[in-house]
């Protein structure tokens, strides 16, 4: 597993869930950026189109992997994920579980790695 990645079981299988920067610009397009999207998932207008919007992004974020995995093994292609599997394979219930995995796919996508360093730009010259 990918340390940028979460995890979710749907359908007894796991799946990786990974921001990428294919995914970020599909979001951008939807929700108007990043900063959007729980603003959106909160205030939509009924449950259907919440559970839309989650089933959506599962599915996304889900294949990003499989994306990856399909461009670096050509001869092994993996089937992507679909809305409709996704609809079936879970239940309503599973949702919280799923908005905190596509939360922790977030972060981890978004989070910078900063190093200090040890010897700078701030030494006293002797």
């Amino acid at each position: 597993m990918d340390e940028r990645t979460a995890v979710v079981n749907i359908g007894g299988t796991e799946y990786e869930m990974l921001l990428t920067t294919r995914a970020t610009k599909e979001i951008a397009g939807r929700y108007g950026g990043l900063e959007n999207l729980g603003e959106k998932l909160m205030k939509s207008e009924n449950f259907e189109m919440a559970l839309d919007e989650i089933i959506w992004l599962i599915t996304l974020l889900c294949n990003q992997p499989i994306l990856i995995h399909n461009l670096k093994n050509p001869n092994e292609k993996k089937p992507e994920l679909t809305a409709d599997e996704v609809e079936l394979l879970t239940s309503p219930m599973e949702l919280t579980d799923y908005k905190d995995a596509i939360m922790d796919a977030m972060y981890k996508g978004t989070k910078r790695n900063v190093e200090s360093e040890s010897e700078g730009k701030n030494i006293v010259a002797e």
